[in-house]
């Protein structure tokens, strides 16, 4: 009998504590599975949205149809900018796959008994991240290597579009005063020169080439026009010092140029010449940045053209625009991820996974509209192109984390 009625011993009696308490090992297998979860929900989000956007851009091309521009080279178009809209909605995406991830973690109630087995809100968001570190890389690989070439070669497709509107401004232009030497020996004013490349590349290549000289009164003199130019070398610059100097003059061979020259009496005369040199004070890497628009360059071109342009007292809104979008849109991803998870566990979390769906989805447009918004802002005013891409970033995920730590 005292067998029968003796109490169990310590050691054989469930400890409630160590029953809720994760060990290393079961924190190692919610992870793997929440990471697994918010990979593949993260995953078909991002590429249903860029399937979507590729159907949109499908439907609009067929308006553009024509003898010279064909299906297949309209499908072709597609195919070259397919990068560029993937890079576009994967904020959008990494925000409504972690939704659809963590919420059917919640709607199966596994959320809750994690929760009740001691793992914090913090640590499941922080699993969630780690999935959008690879959209992060990705995003970035896309920018650096892929963007470059593919743009380069849509546009290539759809250049006769493009050169045919008006307020299209593409190439390179710029304003160069011109001297000439007097029979003393010195240099006086002799008017500007306009110079406009239409496309340059590593090479030293350059494609149409357009020149007006101005006499000192603004009045137009000559015009030339070049079909392009081949990069022949550089010269050092004249000093008055023996030493040489550090500064050169780089020189292009135009071919098929045809020169307009304009009198006083009003009178032109047009001469064909097989070629003429052109000078420019910068390399031709330098020439190749300057051709290029900002969308179309890789980021370190854009930190190269940006360390140009100070290096010329000068500055590019678009190009720092575009510099610190590119920079930053990973931080837009991680941002986006936390603003998914505070709907899982904030406010919504109470509410179906369709529409926290539909609120992840308004939230991810009105982010993109904001980030659009505040780059033209900073374009109209000249304010820092930095402070304004950042702030939508920092605004998202202030909110976010304000939402996860009310439900602590």
């Amino acid at each position: 009998m005292s067998v029968l009625f003796s109490k169990p011993s310590k050691s054989n009696s469930p400890n409630p504590t160590s029953l809720l308490s994760p060990k290393p090992t079961n924190l190692k297998v919610l992870s793997r599975y929440v990471k697994i979860n918010a990979l593949l929900a993260i995953i078909a989000a991002v590429i249903g949205l860029w399937a979507l956007q590729l159907v949109f851009s499908y439907l609009s091309e067929l308006d553009s149809l024509d003898d010279s521009y064909t299906m297949a080279e309209a499908i072709k178009y597609i195919f070259y900018r397919s990068p560029y809209f993937l890079e576009q909605f994967m904020p959008t995406g990494a925000l409504l796959g972690a939704v659809v991830g963590l919420g059917l973690l919640a709607n199966n109630s596994e959320l809750v008994v994690m929760r009740a087995a001691g793992v914090s809100v913090y640590r499941i968001v922080g699993w969630v991240l780690q999935p959008a570190l690879i959209f992060v890389i990705l995003a970035l690989i896309i920018n650096q290597f892929v963007l470059p070439y593919s743009n380069q070669l849509a546009k290539a497709i759809n250049s006769e579009d493009n050169s045919s509107l008006v307020t299209s401004v593409r190439g390179y232009w710029t304003v160069q005063p011109r001297f000439e030497e007097t029979t003393d020996g010195k240099t006086k004013a002799d008017g500007s020169d306009i110079l406009y490349i239409d496309y340059a590349d590593v090479k030293g290549n350059i494609g149409e080439v357009k020149r007006w000289h101005l006499d000192n009164n603004g009045n137009l003199q000559t015009a030339v026009h070049a079909e392009g130019g081949q990069y022949i070398g550089r010269e050092p610059l004249a000093t008055a010092s023996s030493k040489p100097s550090e500064q050169y003059r780089y020189e292009w061979q135009l071919n098929n140029m045809t020169k307009l020259s304009i009198n006083q009496g009003f009178e032109s005369s047009k001469a064909v010449s097989p070629s003429d040199t052109l000078s420019l004070p910068f390399a031709p890497e330098s020439v190749y940045l300057l051709t290029r628009q900002a969308e179309d360059l890789s980021l370190t071109q854009l930190y190269e053209h940006r360390q140009f342009m100070r290096q010329q007292g000068t500055r590019s809104l678009s190009h720092e625009l575009a510099f610190w979008q590119k920079l930053l849109s990973p931080l837009s991803i991680l941002s986006l991820v936390i603003v998914a998870c505070s709907f899982v566990f904030g406010s919504l979390r109470t509410h179906s996974l369709g529409l926290r769906i539909v609120v992840a989805l308004l939230f991810g447009l009105l982010f993109s509209y904001v980030q659009d918004l505040v780059g033209f802002v900073s374009l109209a005013t000249g304010f820092s192109p930095l402070l304004m891409v950042i702030l939508p970033i920092i605004v998202s995920a202030v909110l976010g984390g304000y939402l996860l730590k009310r439900q602590m």
